[in-house]
């Protein structure tokens, strides 16, 4: 199949999705609800080959998680959701929704119960259809009594948003990327908080703050500026734009070492913050971005 035989593919697979349509929300646990999309789908148009490149995790956090103790008293903790990159599927965000809604009536034992069903649910649905053994999924429930704690930040990096660039391109423009061999190596930290995207089924905005880890030559820091803009007008999900992003400097710029973190503000609820890096490192650290 082709690239351009894959694109309508895709698109039918996600209109598919609870994502495409109105959806009635559920008043009662319901597993069925959570819909995975299989993420070769999209991995398939970056012409990267198997394996590929990098390695990392999607982060969720979910704000609206409530369910009844066994005396019906509500509820109510922020669940944080640790999703390995390698997973064959990803969870499409509105069924993920959905799915913690079903829980708003659902008594249960304690928070530790609530912990075990969302790691069973969530393990099956993300290695569905792959033939493989699931594997397991971080899940952390966090109490309101901790809530005081949740750190708001932005990340940490050279601003590129500094550089005065004029932007002609609003969707991916690879061909923006560039790096001088002729200069010594570095390593460099750089971010930008003026990334946006679009949701390939409803065409809402995604915003999102991008940092960009890498050793190597120097890569040019107004032509990747520019080349992130240029998603502006893009229709995809945030793993794959983060991906994509990956694989243009990966390629482009042939680093020694890269690592791609993006931060989504919240919508409906949940952010989704992907990660990924071409060698082992600790991962990001997870704080809420400040505009949240």
């Amino acid at each position: 199949m082709t690239t351009t035989e894959q694109a309508p593919a895709a698109a039918d697979t996600l209109h598919a999705t609870p994502l495409g349509r109105e959806t009635a929300y559920p008043d009662r646990y319901d597993p069925t609800l959570l819909c995975p999309v299989p993420r070769a789908l999209a991995r398939a148009t970056l012409g990267a080959g198997a394996p590929l490149p990098f390695t990392g995790a999607d982060f969720w956090t979910a704000f609206e998680v409530s369910w009844l103790n066994p005396r019906g008293k509500p509820q109510v903790a922020i669940a944080h959701l640790t999703v390995p990159a390698e997973t064959p599927n990803l969870i499409e965000s509105k069924s993920l929704k959905l799915y913690l809604n079903s829980f708003n009536q659902e008594r249960l034992r304690d928070a530790d119960e609530l912990r075990a069903r969302l790691r069973a649910d969530l393990s099956e649905a993300l290695w569905r259809g792959s033939g493989q053994p699931p594997g397991s999924v971080g899940v952390r429930l966090q109490p309101p009594a901790e809530w005081a704690c949740e750190a708001v930040a932005g990340l940490p990096g050279l601003s590129l948003d500094r550089l005065d660039v004029e932007c002609t391109h609003d969707h991916p423009a690879p061909e923006l990327l560039r790096a001088d061999a002729t200069q010594p190596p570095v390593d460099e930290t750089l971010c930008s908080d003026l990334f946006k995207s679009n949701c390939p089924v409803t065409g809402q905005p995604d915003w999102a703050s991008v940092q960009i880890r890498y050793s190597g030559v120097p890569i040019d820091q107004e032509g990747l500026l520019r080349y992130l803009v240029s998603f502006r007008q893009h229709q995809g999900f945030h793993e794959h734009c983060v991906e994509r992003i990956f694989i243009d400097i990966w390629q482009r710029c042939r680093p020694v070492r890269l690592s791609v973190y993006a931060r989504f503000t919240r919508r409906g609820g949940l952010d989704i913050n992907p990660w990924r890096t071409s060698h082992p490192q600790p991962a990001p650290s997870v704080a809420r971005l400040a505009r949240q």
